[in-house]
């Protein structure tokens, strides 16, 4: 997970999932390799898709956009990550992810990848 910078236009100071915009004539699983490698210095092999729908609301954010959000394994270790982004990057444990400041559209994804839809507000 990142730990956002403080001065970012979307959700400063909170955690998200590596990720960013779509270059020109990109798809969404382009851009979601291009980001991981740039933010993380991580590749994976097979992505799948997880989730796609607008972004939630947040206030100071005036954007109305399309998020597209993919899962993927690694047998990466914290030592294999680099920051390329943010204050932090970081492998966090499944029992302590959800208890994180959240950015809003990780607090609706993380639970469908952890497989609880629980308070999600899509599916």
């Amino acid at each position: 997970m990142q730990h956002r910078d403080a001065d970012t236009s979307a959700s400063p100071n909170q955690w998200s999932l590596p990720g960013g915009r779509l270059e020109p004539g990109e798809t969404p699983e382009q851009a979601a390799r291009r980001e991981l490698l740039e933010e993380t210095g991580l590749t994976v092999h097979k992505l799948e898709p997880l989730w796609s729908g607008p972004r939630p609301h947040e206030a100071g954010f005036p954007y109305t956009v399309t998020v597209h959000v993919f899962r993927g394994m690694t047998s990466a270790r914290q030592d294999d990550v680099i920051l390329g982004e943010g204050r932090a990057m970081v492998f966090v444990p499944r029992s302590e992810v959800l208890a994180r400041d959240l950015a809003v559209t990780t607090a609706v994804v993380l639970p469908l990848h952890l497989g609880d839809a629980q308070g999600s507000t899509a599916h």
